[in-house]
């Protein structure tokens, strides 16, 4: 094939809209929008806005407006908060509509000889491609502190190991960590009968602000300009310049994509999360241990007095880190080749790693395009650069032809 697609979420699936609007062979591996579908809480809403909740097609027309529109569900480009299973069912129609072809298997290797790659897929099959395109979200990159590596899995998991919260009524979980993804978790597992701790290392939890009807004025649209991401100039440039990022100094790249738009939850958890989950703030994990099939946490407060707590889990949800080791299905040779920058991949203006042939996008490419990587409004600026790289690149060996989308 000219084009392997390894990931069917909206990074992936919005390449291949456009690649087949061009008229260039691809193949797409993956489940759609898997993370979203089976690694996020069931009743959770999206961070992003509905106007920035899109995949990307070549003539806007899979938008999640004219979804919901098309179907009478009600929307606001910002004042409804979409539910995670509305941007499901969109993400798989907008699938079945501009990438009919995706095939439901996963890529469970990939190593390179000479200018081919060649990858083995999970029912035995082995394929070779010109170039591949890893989109594989997040869920390879989990965080986990240390000091709760050592807990089986029965005793201890990442927050995106949840979606169903109902198998933990009844029972005792800590969760850790202070951003939107221990938030929601921990409001679900309240909601579904479950005994809840936040463990959060700050000593204040962040919302995001209210949408208002009220419009806002010409100063404060200049003083902080809407984008994607949310209102600031910082924001603004991170979706409208991300080229420019590229060329900022490496530490100062990871700085701003650990700070800027950090762990802020949405605004309609405030509530819900301060009615029944006990949160211990200006905490911090120091030891954790099995104990008669239980965790027991050491756990040391802020004016360095500790505590113990024994819970029937604990869940980390302590974010993501893009880390080219993490992403074991490739090759050891093909991993050691790939330039890093503090462990992430470093991609060119075309999103090609320092392999030939090789792209990744979404939060893996976050290092060298900033924070815009890990938003779904960044598909609309990859999905058309990176094709048409890979259709430049794919017109030296074969004409291309025009395919005209739905």
């Amino acid at each position: 094939m000219t084009v392997a697609i390894v990931g069917a979420g909206p990074y992936g699936l919005s390449i291949a809209a456009h690649l087949r609007a061009l008229g260039i062979p691809y193949r797409i591996f993956g489940t759609p929008v898997d993370t979203w579908s089976q690694h996020m809480p069931a009743s959770m809403f999206l961070k992003s806005d509905g106007f920035a909740s899109s995949l990307s097609d070549p003539d806007g027309k899979g938008t999640l407006e004219n979804y919901c529109t098309d179907r009478g569900i009600p929307y606001h480009p910002t004042r409804r908060p979409v539910p995670v299973e509305l941007f499901v069912d969109y993400a798989r129609a907008f699938q079945e509509r501009f990438v009919s072809d995706l095939e439901e298997r996963q890529v469970v290797s990939l190593d390179k000889a000479g200018e081919v790659y060649t990858l083995g897929l999970d029912d035995g099959e082995t394929l070779h491609a010109d170039q591949v395109v890893l989109a594989v979200g997040i869920t390879h990159f989990g965080l986990v502190p240390p000091q709760l590596e050592g807990l089986p899995p029965e005793l201890m998991s990442h927050s995106s190991d949840h979606h169903d919260m109902e198998r933990w009524a009844g029972r005792t979980v800590a969760v850790i960590g202070g951003g939107s993804s221990a938030i929601d978790l921990a409001v679900f597992l309240k909601e579904a009968g479950t005994k809840v701790t936040l463990v959060v290392r700050a000593d204040r939890l962040r919302f995001a602000s209210p949408p208002t009807d009220r419009t806002r004025t010409r100063w404060e649209q200049i003083k902080a300009p809407s984008s994607g991401l949310g209102p600031g100039w910082k924001s603004w440039v991170c979706e409208n310049l991300p080229q420019f990022f590229r060329f900022l100094p490496g530490d100062a790249r990871t700085a701003i994509v650990r700070r800027h738009l950090g762990p802020a939850a949405g605004w309609p958890m405030k509530g819900r999360l301060e009615d029944g989950v006990d949160i211990r703030l200006g905490t911090s994990i120091e030891r954790a241990s099995e104990e008669d099939g239980r965790v027991r946490l050491t756990l040391r407060q802020s004016d360095g007095t500790t505590t113990t707590m024994l819970a029937d889990h604990v869940a980390a949800a302590t974010g993501y880190l893009p880390d080219v080791e993490r992403l074991r299905f490739l090759s050891r040779p093909l991993r050691s080749a790939v330039r890093t920058h503090n462990n992430a991949p470093v991609v060119d203006g075309g999103f090609q790693t320092s392999v030939d042939g090789l792209y990744i996008v979404g939060p893996g490419a976050a290092d060298s395009f900033g924070p815009l990587m890990r938003f779904m409004v960044g598909a609309e600026f990859v999905a058309p650069t990176v094709a048409k790289r890979l259709a430049r690149r794919a017109r030296r060996t074969q004409p291309a032809r025009r395919v005209t989308t739905a």
